[in-house]
């Protein structure tokens, strides 16, 4: 915890760029923050913080480490450090930006932090397991902040995007996050349960669900404890969401459409559950696993099983 009495001393102590670093580090170390939205480490985390309160990039000329700092720019970081230590908020949530597919999109406690690894995928255009040429129409379905539509867009130049969500507050970021990219004639934000109210057929679903299992909710760090449970929770074993989608997607899929899938932890459960099926796991060279894929006729040949 950060007490009054030290922001009030770190207000009169602190005076460059440098100072601030070193005692924001310092602050995240003893305060044990939880780090899994983007950043790794706690110089990075006070980085971010001290360069938006300063509005300027992450990036800058390391000459300005010796720059000094007006004292309302001292208590402006000091505010958005005491939150980040004391109330557990993501950095993301406090600056409102986050990077995905080396994009910037603007976030705060209505969608979840992108963090997928997803994101190595949709840079390869998913090749050699989808031929781009041949993508015409993708959904992203739970798209959240809209990162994931927004860069199959970008992925996919002359395909149509959908981003669907059920929640009306996530699909709020995601519209305003597609006019920020201009990309209003290429991506639509829809409203819909599940896959019930897309349109289709896609060449291409994909989906980071929710997936989080029972017991993994009830241990997550605080700092997820900010993020919409509605976009994290799935039942016991992670999968409610997923049993549904596996089902449906055929429905929505071209004739050579595959649906890939982030399941995270839960694809032991998967697996578990349903031995015989031939998910496709894919490896990731930056991190991350629990990403299936399935073909159109896959989910066919085995729809009786997801049904049961």
């Amino acid at each position: 915890m950060i007490s009054s009495q030290q922001q009030k001393e770190a207000v009169t102590a602190l005076h460059t760029v440098r100072d601030c670093l070193r005692f924001g580090e310092s602050t995240l170390r003893a305060g044990e923050v939880f780090f899994g939205h983007g950043n790794d480490d706690p110089w990075d985390e006070a980085l971010a913080l001290l360069m938006s309160t300063l509005s300027l990039p992450l990036h800058s000329d390391p000459r300005i480490l010796d720059a000094r700092l007006l004292p309302s720019e001292v208590s402006d970081y000091l505010g958005l450090l005491c939150r980040r230590v004391n109330d557990r908020v993501p950095v993301p949530y406090l600056t409102h930006e986050a990077w995905f597919c080396g994009l910037p999109f603007y976030v705060d406690e209505r969608v979840l932090i992108p963090r997928s690894p997803l994101a190595e995928l949709i840079e390869q255009s998913f090749t050699p397991w989808v031929d781009p040429e041949q993508v015409h129409a993708v959904l992203d379905l739970c798209t959240g902040s809209g990162c994931i539509a927004i860069a199959c867009a970008y992925a996919f130049e002359h395909a149509r995007v959908d981003g669907s969500d059920i929640s009306e507050q996530a699909l709020a970021v995601c519209e305003d996050n597609i006019r920020r990219h201009g990309l209003e004639g290429q991506v639509r934000a829809l409203h819909s349960d599940g896959l019930s109210q897309v349109d289709g057929p896609y060449d291409l679903i994909v989906s980071n669900p929710p997936y989080v299992d029972a017991q993994d909710m009830a241990s997550l760090p605080d700092e997820y404890r900010h993020e919409p449970e509605l976009a994290l929770a799935s039942g016991d074993d992670g999968l409610d969401f997923t049993r549904r989608l596996l089902r449906e997607a055929p429905d929505k899929l071209t004739e050579h459409g595959v649906l890939i899938v982030e399941v995270g932890n839960s694809w032991e459960a998967m697996v578990n559950q349903w031995p015989q099926v031939p998910f496709f796991w894919f490896e990731f060279e930056r991190g991350g696993h629990g990403v299936f894929m399935l073909t159109r006729q896959q989910l066919l040949e085995y729809r009786e099983q997801f049904s049961s």
